[in-house]
């Protein structure tokens, strides 16, 4: 079995990490190369696409004989504030699908609820790479709680979260909470622009309530850094589907503290606590914080276990794609 290298759009930059639409997207692309291929695997990327877009895509795949697979990641975009334009492009693609993938018995609930559809539940493979499942976690006397607000991508609401997570810390005797960014939430020029939230943080750093860190994107390996130093890692979502940042602590052993918007508790081992588009559950947060200030969990993945489910979701992968054909 191949898979297609993802080709570069014109005028995209050697080594740029910028974001491009996916060439493959084009109907073009696959009138030109549907002798390349059998069968057309989408997971992410139609972001920028429009539902007439979508659908000539559909046409030119229907067109050329391919069957179109979808894994469902996000069945509402955390990218977007609105979410009637996700919810259109998966109108177009959900039906039009040959067969649907998603990572949780929730999501295919949901799929079956809203489109008729059944999708096959496969688990998300492992996120680190074979040497880090087994990386010895760090040894160190402070309890450490992170949230990492990144850009502040509009499923985030971080700042209620820290407000509480800073108020509940003193009763816990040596936890402190590390809050990250990325500096482009300060720049009135950014798309991420978030005006006054650095303001508070860094006034919450001076009076000694949590560590502030403001820097660019962490590559792979400063994320795992990151995250196997943390003991909690708390996620600051009003809304969203699953996530591979959860699926990275799981990894790394290091415990979450998921919302109850989407699936994230299907997902792997948690605590969740009530966040979701009315607004935060303060007491709930608290809560969980506490339980996994006293109980420790130590939920992470077994190496073994890991690359075996790997296996199994290859091996139902090519299992779908011998039936299409």
């Amino acid at each position: 079995m191949t898979r297609l290298a993802d080709p570069r759009p014109c005028g995209a930059p050697s080594g740029s990490q910028q974001w491009w639409p996916p060439v493959m997207l084009e109907p073009g692309w696959v009138d030109e190369h549907a002798k390349t291929f059998d069968v057309f695997h989408l997971h992410f990327g139609f972001d920028a696409q429009t539902t007439s877009a979508l659908r000539k895509l559909v046409g030119a795949l229907r067109k050329n004989g391919k069957s179109l697979v979808y894994t469902v990641h996000d069945l509402v975009n955390p990218h977007h504030h609105d979410d009637d334009d996700h919810r259109a492009q998966l109108d177009v693609l959900i039906p039009a699908a040959d067969r649907l993938i998603t990572l949780t018995p929730g999501a295919a609930q949901e799929i079956s609820a809203r489109w008729g559809r059944a999708a096959l539940v496969l688990p998300h493979p492992h996120v680190v790479e074979p040497a880090d499942l087994v990386r010895p976690r760090p040894q160190h006397d402070a309890f450490t709680v992170g949230l990492h607000a990144k850009s502040i991508r509009p499923n985030m609401d971080p700042l209620p979260v820290v407000r509480v997570l800073a108020d509940i810390l003193p009763e816990l005797p040596d936890a402190v909470l590390r809050v990250d960014c990325h500096p482009d939430i300060d720049d009135p020029a950014s798309h991420w622009y978030a005006p006054g939230v650095l303001d508070e943080l860094r006034e919450m750093h001076r009076k000694g309530r949590l560590q502030l860190s403001v820097h660019d994107y962490f590559d792979d390996d400063a994320l795992w850094d990151y995250l196997i130093d943390l003991d909690v890692s708390v996620l600051p979502y009003r809304f969203g589907t699953h996530s591979g940042w959860l699926e990275a602590c799981h990894d790394l052993g290091t415990t979450v503290l998921a919302p109850s918007c989407g699936f994230y508790a299907q997902q792997r081992p948690c605590i969740t606590y009530g966040h979701d588009r009315q607004g935060l559950d303060a007491a709930s947060l608290r809560k969980a914080l506490r339980t996994a200030y006293e109980e420790r969990p130590a939920w992470r993945a077994v190496p073994a276990e890991r690359q075996a489910e790997r296996l199994r979701i290859a091996e139902a992968h090519e299992a779908l794609y011998a039936d299409l054909l």
